[in-house]
């Protein structure tokens, strides 16, 4: 029987058009197929366009000298099966210049709907800026990879207007990726507008480096919210963790974990990175709501860390600040690291200690009294104390979704005024009369997104 060579010919080409190619459309209601792109292993110098999907499977890297460049509004999936996880290796960079009206987007492959915690690796930015440690590997890849350096103003490229979602997998207990994990990251990256949601561990986490940020969000996340480590040195502002109330780490979850280092051994330098302008919404929004056994503190500072935290306020978790050895205590009394003029809300208002220390909780409270605020208010009461609109913690949502569009704009309350900078660690910062991440306007509004799992990508 003789075949149409121009049918066979058409026949060919169609399912040749197939390969590689995948659709999150239904194609019953003849829409089209959307050809998606694997990125996998080594990546070339390339530029990803957003009229195209990208889908990220294993552990793909953007190695040394090579660039990797991401139009506004580009869509990048990671593949669950694979542990898909984007990493910028030492000397690499990615230049993810977003817009507010056109943010890029990493996030799950699956569907809307069915997306979760742990869907995807997440990113991973590596450079040469110092840390405190010799040669570390960052944590939740294998093979190993080390990072860190001598040269403080490494450029890992550009982090602007991103969303992360669903990312960071544990491989092996205390061995896991991050929404974003920095390691040696340095002073000229650009790291603003940036949303972590859904993580499966930390949103983010700076080991060592000296990169600053502005405007970050971290919305819903397993473990901590902001994670700081291994002599991390630069300065972030602007910043919002919202927590919710049935999902908590076994590790123990917190607003701000800060370490100096794996241990409490004397290392070359401190972790003295600055924070200032933070909203640290909890998960408690009343006194009888039940959360996770899991969650721990506002501010868990560890192992000889001297962070700054600053011009901030913490709500709705059930214990406010640990200091965990005496070390912490030490540097703090001594001004290396500080706590000015933030606010918390009782009874998130708990000081304790670690094990062994000479200094006693009432040592910490009486200390941190001195430059900063307790609110004794009714739990209830909290979001009209402080300002904010009252549907801004996950309690009142427990049983709906978050508000898709939420107002955290203050224009009264305590929050309104307040803030200092007259301190020296807050040179350079940017100097408003507000404490917390927001004045009279509200910068997560047109960019952020916090139903992500109703978008179809």
């Amino acid at each position: 029987m003789k075949i149409n060579k121009l049918i066979f010919s058409g026949i060919l080409v169609a399912a040749l058009s197939m390969i590689g190619c995948s659709s999150d459309d239904d194609n019953n209601n003849n829409t089209p197929i959307d050809t998606v792109v694997v990125l996998e292993g080594n990546l070339e110098t390339q530029t990803l366009t957003k009229d195209k999907k990208y889908l990220i499977k294993g552990q793909t890297f953007v190695r040394t000298g090579k660039v990797l460049t991401i139009q506004p509004g580009t869509i990048i999936k990671g593949d669950k099966a694979t542990k898909g996880t984007l990493i910028v290796d030492r000397g690499g960079r990615i230049e993810a210049n977003g817009t507010a009206a056109e943010p890029i987007v990493m996030t799950s492959n699956l569907p809307a709907g069915s997306r979760d915690r742990g869907d995807w690796g997440g990113l991973v930015i590596l450079g040469n800026a110092p840390v405190n440690q010799t040669d570390p590997s960052i944590e939740g890849i294998t093979p190993s990879v080390t990072f860190g350096g001598t040269n403080a103003a490494d450029n890992s490229g550009t982090y602007r207007y991103l969303r992360v979602e669903y990312a960071g997998i544990e491989l092996s207990p205390n061995n896991e990726t991050n929404s974003i994990t920095m390691g040696g990251v340095g002073s000229q990256t650009v790291m603003e507008y940036c949303m972590v949601t859904y993580g499966g561990d930390d949103g983010f986490e700076w080991f060592g480096g000296s990169v600053d940020g502005k405007y970050l969000i971290a919305f819903g996340m397993w473990d901590d919210c902001f994670d700081v480590d291994f002599g991390y040195s630069g300065k972030v502002q602007f910043g919002l963790s919202v927590r919710y109330p049935s999902f908590a780490d076994q590790s123990g979850s917190n607003a701000f974990e800060c370490d100096n280092g794996p241990n409490d051994n004397t290392t070359a330098f401190l972790t003295t990175g600055v924070f200032s302008n933070f909203t640290c919404i909890g998960p408690r929004a009343t006194n009888a709501q039940s959360i996770n056994a899991n969650y721990q503190h506002s501010m868990d500072l560890r192992r000889r860390t001297a962070v700054t935290i600053a011009n901030s306020v913490f709500t709705g978790y059930p214990r406010g600040l640990r200091m965990n050895q005496q070390s912490v205590y030490d540097n703090y009394a001594a001004g290396t690291g500080k706590l000015l003029n933030n606010i918390m809300v009782a009874p998130n208002t708990t000081f304790s200690v670690g094990s062994g220390m000479t200094a006693t909780a009432t040592d910490i409270q009486t200390w941190f009294n001195l430059t900063n605020t307790t609110i004794t208010a009714a739990i209830e009461d909290q979001f009209a104390v402080l300002g904010l609109a009252s549907n801004l913690a996950f309690g009142n949502n427990v049983t709906s979704n978050y508000p898709s569009n939420p107002n955290f704009a203050v224009t009264s309350g305590t929050l309104a005024t307040g803030a200092s900078f007259t301190d020296a660690k807050l040179a350079g910062f940017q100097s408003v009369t507000y404490r917390g991440a927001f004045g009279t306007s509200d910068w997560t509004d047109g960019w952020a997104e916090f139903l992500p799992n109703t978008k179809t990508y």
